[in-house]
């Protein structure tokens, strides 16, 4: 029996508790707290598609939850951070029950890491995988139209790039899932890089962020050194090119941006450049001037006049109350 239909029924027990012997009622009050707190403990629902692969490649796999409904529901991808060199999708599934309360579908994914293939695979993996998953939209019941992504760090970076990068469909391919696009309705993501271009995050930041690992593994480097020696004849497109900020034009859908409060300059450690909030307030600086929808949370700085936190946003975004 499902924990929650045995702890009801138990209510509806203690209810008629003057038909029952008083030993029998100790007994289910005893029972009470402790099958509460195991499901207060339980951890979230089972995937309805767990390790499911959406490319040729091991690595790029993802966790699918379908949300109940008798019409398409939409759909909120994770892409989780680790500097494209760790991290796991599994770290995403207790956000599942929340968005699944609301009748919003759930995927986290997983993509190729650095240590495995550099750029432009972590990125490209996840803008294929929102393709795949719209190749889908019929079978797993989601609205093709209402797509929202977030991630922290360089899930975010990933995201921001996927949301203003132009839409990656390609109507000729022989695969019918680049024939699909990559564009969503809006991203709500935490501490993202939204360069990874070594002068220009010198310049915002500081040599700090130079000393994370994310700047010279994605481009395959294995110092820093090596990528400064090989930017100019080798690493400056790719670092170019999955830089999001470059890519932030007008017709760009909706963001929200989270960083911690600490804003000062230069950044320090590798950890603090790598997620400065300064990072945050260049893209919306130009956002705004571009007259993109763009919210900036940063504790004690910088609040969203409409929205305390990304789920409001998120939620909005999709028309889900």
């Amino acid at each position: 029996m499902h924990r929650t239909n045995s702890i009801a029924q138990l209510i509806q027990i203690c209810r008629a508790g003057s038909r029952l012997p008083s030993s029998i009622l100790a007994i289910i009050f005893l029972l009470l707290p402790a099958l509460t707190h195991a499901q207060d403990k339980k951890g979230p629902p089972e995937p309805t598609l767990a390790d499911h692969q959406y490319s040729e490649h091991k690595s790029c796999t993802l966790d699918f939850w379908k949300a109940e409904g008798d019409t398409p529901r939409p759909l909120h991808v994770h892409i989780h951070g680790g500097g494209w060199t760790g991290g796991d999708k599994k770290s995403a599934a207790k956000q599942a029950p929340f968005w699944l309360s609301k009748g919003v579908s759930f995927a986290s994914i997983n993509y190729r890491l650095t240590g495995e293939a550099p750029l432009p695979a972590p990125v490209h993996d996840a803008a294929y995988c929102i393709q795949y998953i719209r190749s889908k939209a019929k079978e797993w019941n989601i609205d093709a139209d209402r797509i929202v992504l977030t991630g922290g760090s360089a899930g975010a970076c990933t995201s921001m790039w996927i949301l203003c990068h132009d839409d990656l469909a390609d109507p000729s391919s022989d695969d019918p899932v680049k024939r699909q696009s990559t564009r969503v309705t809006a991203a709500a993501v935490g501490g993202g890089q939204v360069s990874i271009d070594p002068p220009q995050a010198k310049e915002w930041l500081g040599d700090g962020v130079l000393l994370h690992r994310m700047i010279w593994t994605s481009v395959g480097a294995k110092t820093m050194e090596e990528a400064w020696a090989k930017y100019e004849s080798d690493y400056k497109p790719l670092y170019k090119e999955f830089t999001p900020y470059n890519h932030l034009t007008k017709d760009d859908p909706p963001l929200l941006m989270t960083y911690g409060s600490n804003m000062t300059l230069p950044s320090k450690t590798a950890g603090h450049g790598i997620h400065h909030p300064v990072y945050g307030v260049e893209m919306k600086e130009k956002a705004d001037k571009l007259g993109v929808e763009c919210h900036l949370l940063i504790n004690g700085h910088s609040k969203s006049e409409k929205y305390a936190n990304a789920n409001e946003f998120l939620l909005d975004k999709l028309g889900v109350e």
